[in-house]
């Protein structure tokens, strides 16, 4: 893992996930069978209970629908109800298909060859897609591809606001900088 890189703070980060780490264990995160579907499921878990996320996951599957060539070759509008325990099915089939559709143009459909793509240049190229915003990339960068990027959810803000790490109204690329500059590099368990 090499040496963390230092700053202010770094030292607390370090501690805040040993105490964590030590009270919960590893967390194995994200459950998933495939890639895809790791993907899917970060598209769908926006503003939603992951429970009502694998309800939905399970309804592409039982529709034989979890695959790259069914979701672009099916109209959102007959995806979405499949979709619905998620919540904002309309908007998330329409999410779903705009990921889809950028990775069967961009990359041939293949999850394989789009993370061969180096990590900055390819988060720029998600972030380009439309309804996938700086958590759901990194989240697949993270849990996807194994790329080492620190994911700011609304539990890391808080946390660390609580704790005066971080300003609760930071931008999420000012948390996530200062995360990875406490952090060593790299996506693994830190030791």
């Amino acid at each position: 893992m090499g040496k963390p890189r230092t700053t202010g703070n770094a030292s607390i980060f370090l501690d805040l996930f040993h105490l964590l780490y030590d009270a919960y264990g590893p967390q194995y995160w994200w459950p998933a069978a495939s890639r895809l579907e790791m993907i899917v499921g970060a598209i769908l878990t926006q503003n939603t209970a992951w429970k009502n996320v694998e309800s939905a996951i399970r309804n592409l599957k039982k529709q034989g629908m979890l695959s790259v060539e069914k979701i672009h070759n099916t109209d959102a509008a007959v995806l979405a109800p499949i979709l619905r325990s998620a919540g904002y099915y309309n908007i998330k089939s329409r999410r779903l298909k705009n990921f889809i559709d950028f990775l069967v143009r961009e990359y041939g459909g293949s999850v394989s060859a789009m993370f061969k793509a180096e990590t900055g240049a390819l988060r720029a190229r998600l972030l380009s897609v439309n309804g996938l915003g700086e958590e759901t990339v990194d989240c697949i960068l993270l849990y996807g591809g194994a790329r080492p990027v620190f994911v700011v959810d609304a539990y890391t803000r808080r946390i660390f606001s609580r704790h005066g790490l971080v300003d609760e109204h930071a931008a999420y690329a000012d948390i996530q900088k200062q995360c990875m500059n406490a952090l060593p590099p790299g996506p693994g368990v830190v030791q």
